[in-house]
């Protein structure tokens, strides 16, 4: 079964943010893919033609419209 979950780590521990079916002491693969927003945030403020209040509109639109 593959099922796609958001996690966050804080305190060296990767905690879910939602429920999983999973039973106690069950083993799981685990594949680290930083948030595709935070990615794409990154590659906009190294344009030098943006300016850094146009960089963060143009990722709140991203994220209130659900686009990525």
């Amino acid at each position: 079964m593959i099922r796609v979950i958001r996690a966050r780590y804080k305190n060296g521990v990767l905690k879910p943010l939602e429920k999983l079916d999973l039973r106690e002491g069950e083993e799981v693969e685990v594949v680290i893919r930083r948030s595709t927003i935070r990615v794409f945030g990154s590659l906009l403020r190294r344009r030098p033609d943006l300016k850094l209040e146009d960089v963060d509109k143009i990722i709140e639109e991203i994220e209130n419209e659900g686009i990525l």
